[in-house]
């Protein structure tokens, strides 16, 4: 029986590395624009800097995701090659 469809707790702690990866890395990329996402008030920087910190976050749990596909596409070629054949 496969369980290729199943979470796992690779993949959970895969999606959060991307995440925060993704998110700190906006982060700091806004700093260094001058975007401070803690400064007083919605101001233009401030939403700028939010911006960035989403955007990265998704982007850093997109390359998650792709990796545990790639990861699991990987474990089913094996998989496959290791069956006996007829």
């Amino acid at each position: 029986m496969t369980q290729a469809n199943t979470p796992s707790l690779i993949d959970g702690v895969a999606d959060a590395i991307g995440f925060l990866g993704g998110a700190l890395a906006g982060f700091w990329l806004g700093q260094w624009m001058g975007l401070d996402i803690f400064a007083p008030g919605y101001g233009a920087t401030t939403l700028g800097g939010i911006a960035l910190v989403s955007v990265g976050g998704g982007l850093g749990l997109h390359a998650a995701r792709r990796w545990q596909l790639q990861r699991r596409q990987k474990q089913a070629a094996t998989a496959a090659a290791q069956l006996p054949k007829e």
